[in-house]
């Protein structure tokens, strides 16, 4: 089977991008698209540091077909890997997608280079996820279940499924009125975090190309292939990073684990439960519960009254 291009995103970040780029050496792909975001003109240190990361990927030692994408000035997060993609796919039909804070296990490779072949012409599928955040339950005994998460910690996808990319996403005010939005995603409380997540992107508040397009898939109806082992681990989370700012976030620095003989699944069809659990708990969802706030208030509540009776009980005493 022939080797799958890679394409290595990279910005301002020397440590996290020597420790993925290792990783593609050790790999050693026939073929990489380097696409690289320009120094942001109000943070002086942005010139050095993508300099240096610069020098890091521009240090290809394996034969390879190396091409390169740099923007001059700062695209910003959205921009520039949306036009870098589109960049792309003008000449290839297929792509592995890595990000500099990526570290991918071995298996992720040759996961995605057998998804981008097996599922090549079915559109009912439109990504090959590496993320696993079920925090060890497995999803039958395939390989790998189907999923609405567009997750992109590492990740692949065809040309024929990101040119219906719309980083805009000019369908939501329409969509979000109708009964397909609805019935795609029918809890309300799911319904109401993504209503204002889409906003929000309409309105140019977040500066995001995955929630577009996990948008345009879920628009399109079009699954993701999802490993039941997790194959990337994201080392980014910190105050460098643009979206993973906490340290303590549950999907940071995840273990990964090779996924074995590879099982496909019978059917092609999304495992709802598995979706559910990964917006109770890699989205938030189970915090956003009306008894939860309850209780959360509630406990709040009384820590504020014990302190005050405390704090009574001690003047009293004087």
């Amino acid at each position: 089977m022939k080797q799958t291009p890679v394409v290595y995103i990279v910005f301002n970040r020397p440590e996290h991008t020597r420790k993925t780029f290792e990783v593609l050496r050790k790999q050693r792909p026939e073929n990489l698209f380097i696409i690289a975001d320009g120094p942001r003109s109000n943070h002086p240190s942005d010139d050095w540091k993508c300099s240096s990361v610069r020098e890091i990927v521009d240090k290809v030692d394996w034969p390879c077909e190396v091409k390169r994408n740099y923007a001059e000035k700062n695209l910003g997060l959205k921009k520039r890997i949306s036009s870098g993609l589109d960049w792309v796919f003008e000449s290839v039909d297929r792509a592995i997608v890595l990000e500099d804070d990526c570290v991918a296990n071995p298996d992720f490779f040759e996961f995605c280079n057998t998804m981008l072949e097996h599922y090549s012409n079915d559109e009912r599928v439109s990504v090959v996820t590496g993320n696993n955040f079920q925090r060890g339950f497995r999803h039958g005994d395939a390989s790998y279940y189907f999923s609405k998460f567009s997750h992109c910690w590492g990740w692949a996808t065809w040309k024929r499924a990101w040119q219906h990319f719309d980083g805009d996403i000019s369908f939501w005010p329409e969509w979000s009125k109708s009964d397909d939005w609805k019935n795609k995603i029918d809890d309300k409380v799911e319904r109401r975090y993504w209503t204002g997540i889409f906003g929000r992107v309409r309105n140019g508040s977040i500066d995001s190309w995955a929630y577009p397009w996990t948008a345009c898939n879920w628009y399109r109806g079009t699954l993701s292939v999802a490993p039941n082992m997790n194959l990337v681990s994201n080392i980014g989370f910190g105050l460098d990073g643009t979206h993973t700012l906490s340290k303590k976030h549950a999907a940071a620095n995840l273990e990964t684990h090779p996924l074995g003989l590879l099982k496909h699944p019978d059917k092609v069809i999304n495992n709802v439960e598995a979706d559910k659990f990964d917006f109770e708990n890699h989205f938030g969802g189970k915090n956003l519960r009306f008894p939860r706030s309850i209780l959360t208030n509630m406990k709040r509540l009384l820590r504020i009254t014990f302190r005050f009776l405390r704090n009574s009980l001690i003047i009293n005493q004087k």
